[in-house]
């Protein structure tokens, strides 16, 4: 990398080849990928991380997108406009599946409620927008842990707590990779009353361009109304409106 590019825009640039990376990488890699010097490096990433733009794995060792960073993401994505084509696609999809359809993120805390779509259905459960609802138990937390590399989803697994929420949720570490690895090879993921007791739901990843993970779009309903045969049949209309998504989000230039 020139050494008179300024800093500001060394920063940036780590973060564009950060966000290129299929996993964590460490800073002295992405030092390389940059053509930075390894001091260099390490002081760009503690500055990043200090900002709360980059954060350290669960391992330690690698780097994923702060919290900022991901806030600037999403900022851009609203300024552009697409959140309204976005809540389109959401619409038509309520319409066609008849129940609560949700668009959710992965954040510290969660999975994260940023759109919604309700049912017009008197009974329905009620998640609203500003959500965060647990990665072990829920379609969309669990789509989001099935798209990460194996040897990261079985550390995030074995790291995290597993709370038991109903008779249904799944507790044990090696219980839960294996039906991940599950969803990994079918591209959906369900809620079989695991968050809430009578709730079924399904998750499809939204994907961008190059096929990696950016968010969960996903149904849920009452066991009155679906059953657990129903959610699955519907996988395949979420997947076709996780591609409209895509389109949606990622147009080309």
């Amino acid at each position: 990398m020139n050494d008179r590019i300024p800093t500001n825009l060394r920063l940036l640039l780590m973060l564009e080849t950060l966000g290129e990376q299929a996993e964590p990488i460490s800073p002295s890699a992405l030092g390389r990928r940059l053509g930075l010097p390894k001091q260099t490096a390490h002081r760009l990433v503690a500055s990043l991380i200090e900002e709360g733009f980059l954060k350290r794995d669960e391992a330690g060792t690698g780097l994923r997108p702060g919290r900022r960073a991901r806030m600037m993401a999403a900022g851009l994505l609203h300024a552009s406009g697409v959140h309204v084509a976005r809540h389109q696609v959401l619409l038509r999809l309520a319409e066609r599946i008849g129940e609560t359809i949700n668009f959710v993120v992965p954040e510290d805390r969660g999975m994260a409620y940023h759109d919604r779509v309700e049912t017009d259905w008197p009974f329905r459960i009620q998640l609203p927008v500003g959500s965060h609802v647990p990665f072990h138990c829920t379609a969309s937390g669990k789509t989001y842990l099935a798209t990460l590399p194996k040897a990261q989803r079985r550390r995030l697994v074995q790291a995290m707590a597993l709370p038991k929420l109903s008779h249904n949720t799944i507790t044990d570490p090696d219980a839960l990779l294996a039906e991940l690895q599950q969803i990994a090879r079918q591209g959906y993921a369900l809620d079989n009353e695991e968050f809430h007791a009578g709730m079924v739901a399904t998750a499809v990843p939204v994907t961008d361009p190059a096929g990696r993970y950016f968010a969960s779009v996903a149904f849920h309903a009452p066991t009155q109304r679906v059953s657990i045969e129903r959610a699955v049949e519907l996988a395949p209309v979420v997947a076709s409106a996780a591609a409209e998504l895509t389109a949606v989000l990622f147009p080309d230039p």
